[in-house]
């Protein structure tokens, strides 16, 4: 489970980039009940998305030309300038460098060397993430990638996360692989990865890329909701044994998303 008490290599953070900000922050109010209000005083495009009060994640404008509208998955760093060195001496990219975010921390964003995108936060004033594992907030991150072993050597090596297998649920023939923070039990595992042919990757012309998964109380109605307010469904609704009955869903820009209604607790 993802907890807001971040350890290195956690996600602690996630934000939208949008051709329309107003009109994506409609679309998410509309289908998860999100609010938004600005970073700054003067009321600027850069938004928190809120759920009763706490951050959820955020949204803004696109800053990079011919960037794909997507969610941006940030990992806890320690050091974000030793983090970027490390990216580059294990064959990813720097894209976004080192950067100050004010008094709240510092960033950067970063290719893994396959091209899945994914960035990092070194918090200073501001740890990241208020609400997780609750409806409806982040609850499971997940990379689709075109070489599953290459990813767990990259990001293993990065992070120092621990993976462990299993196979696909439903019966569909494949590994999943888990993903838990290093050093820490496997009731603190934070996502999955697998392996998909880049055809399968249609979002991104066959680049692998991360996504998140958003807990729901009723996924079938977060999925009606996606596609009444302009969005689409990758999967209908269909029920995971041992997991939930989730969804994978496109918004109107065309940043994907996944809705989950986990399974009760044993």
């Amino acid at each position: 489970m993802i907890t807001t008490d971040f350890v290195p290599g956690s996600p602690c953070w996630l934000d939208l980039g949008a051709p329309d900000v107003a009109a994506t922050a409609a679309f998410y109010n509309a289908v998860l009940g999100w609010e938004t209000q600005s970073f700054d005083e003067e009321g600027g495009d850069f938004r928190a998305f809120k759920h009763n009060g706490r951050i959820v994640g955020g949204l803004g404008p696109l800053t990079e030309e011919g960037a794909r509208s997507a969610w941006m998955l940030y990992f806890k760093t320690t050091d974000v300038d030793a983090t970027a060195e490390a990216v580059q001496r294990l064959g990813g990219t720097v894209r976004v460098p080192p950067t100050d975010a004010g008094e709240e921390g510092r960033m950067a964003q970063f290719s893994d060397p396959l091209g899945g995108q994914f960035a990092v936060w070194q918090p200073i004033g501001d740890p990241g993430l208020q609400m997780v594992d609750d409806p409806v907030s982040l609850n499971w991150t997940e990379l689709y990638t075109t070489d599953a072993a290459a990813a767990r050597e990259f990001y293993g090596t990065l992070f120092g996360w621990q993976t462990s297998a299993m196979p696909l649920p439903g019966g569909v023939e494949g590994t999943y692989w888990l993903i838990t923070p290093a050093g820490l039990p496997e009731d603190r595992m934070q996502g999955g990865l697998m392996q998909l042919p880049p055809e399968h990757l249609v979002l991104t012309g066959g680049t692998p890329y991360w996504h998140p998964v958003f807990a729901v109380e009723d996924t079938d109605d977060a999925a009606a909701k996606v596609k009444a307010n302009g969005g689409s469904l990758q999967m209908e609704p269909e029920d995971a044994p041992g997991v939930g009955r989730l969804a994978v869903c496109v918004d109107p820009n065309g940043a994907d998303f996944v809705v989950l209604k986990p399974s009760p607790a044993v």
